[in-house]
Formats: structure tokens, sequence, C-alpha cells
């Protein structure tokens, strides 16, 4: 007997591979499967209640008839005589029986009770791995990827959706953007699905207050800005109680406006409103820190054009660099070569240190596929495990940071449950050419804890060096304003010497000085270069050929229009400035000493108002040393008026820990 065939889903005749019109074409009551009726070995008498070799059950034999089969064929009749069910309802209902559908009616129920699960539908999964989409891409026509698939995907040359192709727009398969809200679902549902819960704990007492009397609630712009937007905007209040020197990230004993701190993910309108809540104070650099102490956070904003997003990780290129001079505020073209000084020395010293970075991204970095599509979100801390320079793009040098991601919060593009894991560093190709390279030697302070299972200061973190208002919690009427003891004499004369007995040239502290006749000072070696290769004469010949007097070349002051060529044939080294030189640094390297020698003492021994004793090298420092020490050793006492009318004194503690 030849084997029946029914008509496959596009209508074709499975034994005769043929087409056949509507009216030789016949249905299963039961399982609802088209046949070819000329190709069936018996023509059916009865057409409304006709079932297929597949469906009926033959008299004899039912016993043998395998067991899941009858059940099946039974749910199927059930189906098909519910009166309450119309016939879409029927039909959708066979489609789940006969498509073996594993849900069970509890699973069902489960699932519709919980909405955050329905994301686990297969038609969220990506089309190339078959899995959820991991860091999701979303395509104009609704389809989802994996950015690492939608990319290979883009590298193959196919510029349409693998599902529906549907033309993918030029800017998006050059820069894909990560749905931000899809992997915050997915991550959610995956909560929900392990029935995990967060267990809050209590928050304890905030001490810390900010001066924020005199500001508004937002940041706000007057009828008389010239600029549209908030260029001219006034900062809106505070609201967070952390130093402007904060280092790690921000929990919930200093947000008392909402008891929950700074999260992952957070995003706000511009950078005036991120400033507010304290995750990149300030509104327009992109780096928040200081040369000595260390960096505190920075900003991804499309400011430079050799910066690499990879997400977990990503190169930093430095400031500087650029003519930003008279009405050059927006120039992007580098014009001179990075050095590490600044805030780019304050990125050093968190990579040498080991300190977390907070990282905030814009909605100006165009060529990420991990910036948000509008504003700036928070997204978590990073370190720095090296940093070098090397020439960039523009042809100068740039300083490069290697940030590497190490929160305990999920990233804001990822599915993930759990925070970060120690990584491997990735291998950078621009770092065999680099020069000044600089590398963690030993233990990074903000680190990994294989017991606790979390990122922790493995060390104290650094003091904060900026005053702070403390509410006392017995009398919370009393505010006292606590500023650190620190010596700062010893960097107040370092600013000094760069400012004062700086080169013109190479802006350092004066190496054998030598000063020009204009009274300008540089470096003999640097004076020297400059004018390297050139002579003080030059001859000159007539058309004719008859040899003419020579004339004196003219050399000008790197700083002024003064014509130095006399001056430069016999350079004399200025001894006096530098026998000052000397002596200064001499005791900028002492009082260092004896601030680390201080520091060791208790709290009892130092005294707040405490001068210290200044060796007096010479004569001719006398006067110099003086107008240095005046201001830094003695503070002047101020009072003023906190919230609510209470008294603000102003004194001067040294602070091992803060409340």
């Amino acid at each position: 007997m030849a084997k029946q065939l029914p008509c496959d889903a596009d209508g074709v005749c499975m034994a005769c591979k043929t087409k056949p019109l509507e009216t030789e074409t016949l249905h299963c009551r039961t399982c609802a499967t088209p046949w070819h009726v000329p190709c069936l070995p018996l023509i059916p008498t009865s057409i409304l209640d006709w079932e297929c070799s597949d469906c009926s059950q033959p008299v004899a034999g039912d016993s043998a008839a395998p067991s899941v089969a009858g059940d099946l064929v039974s749910a199927i009749r059930a189906i098909e005589n519910d009166v309450s069910l119309t016939d879409d309802e029927k039909a959708k209902k066979r489609q789940e029986l006969v498509g073996g559908t594993s849900n069970s009616p509890a699973e069902t129920n489960n699932r519709r009770s919980n909405g955050l699960l329905d994301i686990f539908d297969g038609s969220l999964n990506c089309s190339f791995c078959i899995q959820l989409p991991e860091r999701p891409v979303t395509t104009p026509c609704g389809h989802n990827f994996c950015l690492k698939c939608f990319e290979r995907w883009i590298k193959q040359g196919n510029r349409t959706c693998s599902n529906c192709r549907t033309a993918i727009p030029a800017k998006m398969a050059s820069n894909p953007r990560i749905n931000a809200q899809l992997a915050i679902a997915i991550r959610m549902a995956k909560v929900a699905s392990s029935q995990g819960g967060v267990g809050g704990s209590s928050v304890p007492k905030v001490y810390h207050s900010v001066d924020n009397d005199e500001r508004p609630d937002t940041a706000y712009t007057t009828e008389r800005a010239k600029k549209t937007g908030k260029a001219n905007a006034c900062s809106g209040k505070i609201f967070v109680t952390i130093p402007k020197d904060h280092f790690g990230p921000i929990v919930a004993e200093n947000d008392p406006t909402r008891n929950r701190g700074v999260l992952v993910g957070d995003t706000w309108e511009d950078r005036m409103d991120c400033r507010q809540w304290g995750a990149h104070l300030p509104h327009v650099a992109g780096i928040a820190g200081q040369s000595t102490h260390g960096a505190q956070s920075v900003a991804l904003s499309g400011g430079y054009v050799d910066d690499e997003d990879h997400g977990e990780w990503f190169l930093y290129t430095g400031s500087g660099g650029r003519d930003l001079s008279g009405n050059k505020r927006t120039n992007k073209n580098q014009s001179f070569d990075q050095q590490f000084e600044n805030m780019n020395e304050a990125l050093r010293l968190s990579c040498r240190k080991g300190y977390p970075v907070r990282v905030v991204r814009s909605h100006k970095e165009k060529r990420s596929a991990y910036a948000p599509e509008a504003g700036v979100r928070y997204d978590g801390v990073y370190r720095i495990e090296k940093c070098w320079r090397k020439i960039g793009i523009q042809g100068h040098k740039v300083c490069r940071y290697l940030f590497v991601r190490c929160d305990n919060e999920p990233a804001p593009w990822t599915s993930d449950l759990s925070g970060d894991r120690p990584r491997p560093l990735p291998i950078i190709k621009e770092f065999k050419g680099a020069i000044d390279i600089t590398e963690r030697k030993g233990d990074p302070s903000w680190d990994f804890d294989e017991e606790k299972g979390c990122w922790l200061w493995k060390k104290p973190p650094p003091r904060s060096k900026k005053p702070v208002n403390i509410v006392d919690p017995v009398d919370g009427s009393k505010i006292k304003v606590v500023r650190p003891k620190t010596k700062k004499v010893s960097f107040k004369i370092k600013d000094r010497l760069l400012k004062e007995f700086g080169c013109n040239i190479c802006r350092k502290v004066l190496a054998s000085p030598l000063t020009t006749p204009c009274a300008h000072n540089f470096c003999k070696a640097c004076l020297e270069g400059a004018f390297s290769g050139q002579s003080y004469i030059r001859n000159r010949a007539s058309q004719s050929g008859r040899a003419l007097r020579t004339q004196k070349n003219i050399m000008k002051c790197p700083t002024c229009s003064t014509d130095i060529a006399d001056y430069l044939q016999n350079p004399q080294v200025n001894r006096e400035m530098m026998g000052v030189i000397e002596s200064l640094q001499q005791q900028a390297e002492q009082m260092e000493e004896s601030s680390e020698e201080s520091s060791v003492k208790s709290d009892e021994n130092l005294k707040p108002d405490e001068e210290t004793e200044v060796s007096k090298p010479c004569d001719s420092s006398e006067k110099v040393l003086k107008e240095i020490n005046k201001n830094d050793l003695n503070p002047p006492q101020k009072r003023r008026k906190g919230t609510g009318g209470k008294a603000v004194a102003n004194t001067e503690e040294h602070i091992d820990e803060l409340p």
C-alpha cells in the first residue's frame, strides 16, 4: 500500500509535487491538515466528518495503538467538542497541542502571573546564536541581536536584517547602539525567574551636610543669557553629602534625599544635573581630580578622536594639547604634545595607587555603542591599569589610559545578575610603540575580595582634603566646619617655583637660568636649543657676484620681539637666581619630610595654628619665603551663618576618618 502524504506548508502535495486547487483540497476534521483528494487511496464519501489516516483509529487494534497518540487524538476531539471556544481559539489550541509545547497549565499560569518572564519567549532570541541577546542591538525593523553577532554580520558585508531583509541604515551599521532598556528588562526577568530578592539593610544616619542655602533646586538660566540651553546656567543644589574629592561609589549613607545612593544606570538630562548627584562634579571638564591627590571621575563625551570604548574596558585620552586661547574654546585640533601634568597627572596617580574612578557616559559620544541615546548615564567604577604616551591620530603625543571596569553592580548594557569579576587585561596594539609607560607595582587600594565575593577597599581610602560640614548628632543646631590638617606649604612652594621661576619654553623650574636683556628667564639648554643651527652673521652677494658686507642676523626673544643676538654670543648663567631656586627646592623637600613625620604623631600634639619655622638659606630668598608663607601658615578665622541661622565656626582639625 502506497504511503499517504499530505500537503506541505506551502499547499503543495507531497505525493504528486503539484499545488492542488481549492476544490481538490480536503482538510482533516481533527488535525486540520490539508490533503490532495486525487492522491488519496479512497475517495471519502463525507467531507464534513472526514479524518486522515493519522487521526482515524481502526476498529480492531485499539490496544496496540500508542497511548501518546490516543491521548493526543482525544485531546483534539475534546477541543473540537468544546462549545465555549470560538473557531480561532480552537485552531490556536490545536496548534499548541500538535506543536508539542512543553508548558503545563501550571507553568502557563505562573508565566502569565509574572509579566517580567514573558521576555523569555523565543521571539526575543538572537537569530544567530538562538540565545537571549547579550548587549542587545535592536534594528529599525524591530529585531534584536547580540552586539557581537550584529557586528560580525556587518563585517561580512551584509547591510540587511537577517530576519526580514530590511535595509539597515548606514549610521547604525557603522555605529550600533545598545538597547539599554531591553538589557535591563532581561536582567529583571532573570532575577524574577530565580526568585532572588535583594535584602535591604538599615541606612545609617547621615551627619554630613552640604551648604545649599543659596543654590536653586535645579540648574536654571536667566532671561539675560545670550546662549540657549544651559551654557550660562547656575548650578543647582548638591543632593549628596560627599566631599568634592570623594573616591569610589556614592552609597546610601551619602544620599539623605532618596536613601539609596547613586546606582549604575542612573541617567540625567545633562552634565549640570549629573553634578547635583556627585557622579561627576565638573560640568565642562572631562576629568575630576587633583594632581597630588588622584582622579575621582571621568566623563566620556567624544572630546578626543583617539578614544576607544569597549564597554567593560576603554582607552581614554588625557586633557590638553589644544590651543584654547582667545575665541578658540571649542577647538578640537591638537597643536602640541600632552604631558603628565595637572589632570593627566591625577589619572596617573590613581593608576599607581589603584583608586576606583567613577565613569559617566554622555550621548555626545557618537562613536561608542555603549553611550546612552540621550542625557548622561552613570556606568559604575573603573580602575586604571596602565598609562602611557603615544603619537595620536592628529600627529601629536597624547596621554593614554587603560580603564577596566570593577564594579559590584552589572553594567547597564548587560543582562548579567552580578557585577564584574577580575578579568585578564586586553591586548593593546598601540602599547608596543608607547613611551613613558606607567604600571602599578604594588597591590591596588580597590580590589576584589575572594572571600566576600565583591569589590572593596583593601587599603584605607585617601582622606579628603576638602572642608566638610559636620552636624552634631546630639544637637542638630550645631554645625562645625572641619578642615583637614595638612601641610600645604611644600605644595605652595612648588607651585610658586613653577610660576615665578619657570622657563618660558619648557614651563619647568629653571635649570642653569639665563636672563635676557628683555628680562625674560630661560633654561640655558632651552634657549640655546631654540637657536641651534643659526649663524650670527650672514654673507651677502650682489647679482653680479660681487661680495657685499656681511649682515648680522636678528634673533628675537622667544617671548617678545627684542633682538638678543649679541647676548647669545656669550650668555652668562644667573648665579643669584640659581642659588635662590636651589635653596627653595631644598626647603620644599625638608617640609615634605617634616609633614610626613608630623602625620605619624597623635592629634593631641598637633596645634591648628602652629607655624613651622623655616630656615633661611640666604638673604636673597628671605623676601620670597615671607611672601609665600604669608597666607599659607596663618589662615584667617571666619564665622558665617549656616542653614536656618545656625552659627558656623571655621576650625582646623586633623581628620583620620569622616563619620
